[in-house]
């Protein structure tokens, strides 16, 4: 007999008055164990993830520990040639990536393989061209098809805006084509006009129609990352230390906004990375003028250089993890000897001193820069995602060397 049964058992031969407490204290015990889980659980979110080819041994790893926490997964695998035709980068037939095929079914956990492609010229060349977009239509649903796919996911960027009617023509045949299998549709994000430019331009022309890809996706994965120095309005309130997020949750709730005006809650998966950034600045007096790209940076990495530096990263104004230093290799090394400014926030000593000395010299000074999407970078865009009830989040990346405490969140 279960133990719930028998301490109903033994409550039924007491007195009523001793019944009814016991009874009542068996149901507070039971509902103490059951309700913290429920609690900490983010229920109302579905939980999507890429798993690229370039990092897939690690990422099929790490998706089949988290599969549990998963609701579809993404084999980021296809690119598209420039006749159309899909060629897998990932080797979706290898062992690793059946054996996680068969734990995601178990688990009903969707799998939707990424097909992207990111050549201006030969997405128009195609998706205007009736004969050939009809072949690269059967391409696709042959590949699902044959795969025994949940769907497809379509991410095909940098197009040219006179490309916006032919791609929405090409996903409304493709959702034809498709039938009951999913069609999910990675786009840019976009930053409000009023943010992006100085005078805002009367006539604006986008690659993607937000109500097209509504009307035909069955999911919308927005990109939400990347945003660098994409916001004019949030550089100019940020500034007085380094600011080149790779996504801060005061711009994606703006990309939220904008991007609800035609494309609903329900469908919106916001898109969240699990990666960093790193930089050198140029800093002269009184800012830091420019940053130039050194490497994306996942959290081993990362933390390693401030190990290496003997540095404690802070939280920044755009919610992220983040240090300045000084390379080794670097001339200005020495200014690691002049005391931090008054008031410098943690992780930022180096960038603030290079700001003290140009200031006082008038010389240009370099310092590099890392900031990276975090366990708690992450949760800020999750609780965006809840206030505007959304249908869920979409991890970019899975590989092994996300923030492992991100999978507490799910």
């Amino acid at each position: 007999m279960c133990k719930i049964c028998a301490a109903h058992t033994f409550i039924l031969s007491e007195p009523y008055y001793l019944m009814t407490t016991k009874y009542f204290l068996s149901c507070t015990l039971v509902l103490a164990f059951l309700v913290p889980a429920a609690a900490d659980a983010r229920t109302s979110l579905e939980v999507a993830g890429w798993i690229p080819y370039w990092s897939d041994t690690d990422g099929v790893a790490s998706a089949k520990k988290h599969i549990r926490d998963l609701d579809t997964i993404h084999p980021f695998a296809f690119e598209v040639q420039n006749d159309g035709t899909l060629k897998d980068r990932a080797d979706l037939d290898e062992s690793k990536w059946k054996k996680l095929f068969k734990t995601a079914k178990k688990r009903r956990v969707d799998i939707v393989p990424t097909v992207t492609w990111f050549n201006a010229a030969e997405i128009h060349a195609v998706l205007s061209d009736k004969k050939k977009r009809r072949a690269h239509i059967d391409a696709i649903v042959e590949m699902v098809d044959e795969g025994r796919y949940d769907g497809v996911d379509i991410d095909y960027e940098g197009k040219w805006a006179q490309t916006k009617e032919y791609f929405s023509l090409f996903l409304k045949e493709l959702e034809d084509e498709l039938g009951r299998d999913m069609l999910t549709c990675t786009v840019e994000a976009r930053t409000p006009p009023e943010s992006l430019y100085r005078d805002v331009p009367d006539d604006i022309q986008y690659a993607n129609d937000y109500r097209a890809i509504n009307r035909y996706c069955d999911r919308v994965e927005i990109m939400a990352y990347d945003q660098q120095r994409a916001d004019l309005t949030l550089n100019s309130e940020k500034r007085g230390e380094p600011y080149n997020p790779v996504a801060d949750a005061d711009w994606v709730e703006k990309v939220i906004k904008l991007a609800l005006k035609d494309i609903d809650e329900d469908k919106i998966m916001l898109g969240v990375p699990t990666y960093g950034r790193e930089w050198t600045i140029t800093v002269e007096p009184e800012w830091y003028k420019s940053y130039e790209r050194i490497s994306a940076r996942n959290m081993p990495r990362a933390l390693e250089i401030a190990d290496e530096y003997d540095i404690k990263p802070g939280r920044n104004k755009a919610g992220e993890l983040s240090f300045t230093y000084f390379p080794e290799s670097s001339i200005w090394n020495l200014l690691n000897v002049l005391p931090a400014p008054k008031g410098t926030t943690k992780g930022n000593e180096a960038a603030a001193k290079a700001l003290l000395f140009a200031n006082a010299t008038g010389r240009t000074v370099t310092v590099n820069y890392v900031t990276m999407s975090d366990a708690d970078a992450i949760e800020e865009k999750m609780d965006l995602a809840e206030k505007y009830d959304l249908r869920g989040i979409a991890i970019f990346k899975i590989d092994g060397d996300e923030d492992e405490e991100i999978w507490d969140l799910f």
